[in-house]
């Protein structure tokens, strides 16, 4: 069994992270850059599932993918999936069903911070 190579800057982190939503068909994923701003975290990520089968497919596959890189992960909110939170150290991420991260909005509340990137999905 190969194992996947070992990454561990926030930007390599981040870039896979950002291409393993992007196969995933994640929805309106957006990157907030936080370096400097927190003490908690570099980046924040933020995407949108369909279902809450989506938004746990999602985090089971970038748990499953960031731990065989060397990332310890740390998951929540698992059981529901209608909000999920992923924290492998240097980089947050956020998967939400679209009803909940609308009602939370949680990019205007960190509108302040500088906004990396964000790609829309549309299948």
């Amino acid at each position: 069994m190969c194992s996947a190579a070992r990454i561990s800057n926030p930007e390599d982190v981040l870039d896979v992270i950002e291409t393993l939503l992007v196969d995933a068909q994640a929805e309106d994923i957006t990157v907030i850059d936080l370096s400097g701003k927190t003490s908690f975290a570099d980046y924040m990520v933020i995407a949108s599932g369909r279902s809450a089968r989506h938004v746990s497919a999602m985090a089971t596959h970038l748990r499953k993918r960031l731990k065989a890189s060397g990332v310890p992960v740390q998951l929540e909110g698992l059981r529901e999936c209608n909000w999920v939170l992923l924290d492998a150290g240097d980089v947050v991420i956020h998967l939400l069903r679209q009803e909940v991260r609308a009602f939370y909005n949680l990019e205007k509340m960190w509108m302040a911070h500088e906004v990396v990137s964000g790609k829309n999905n549309f299948s």
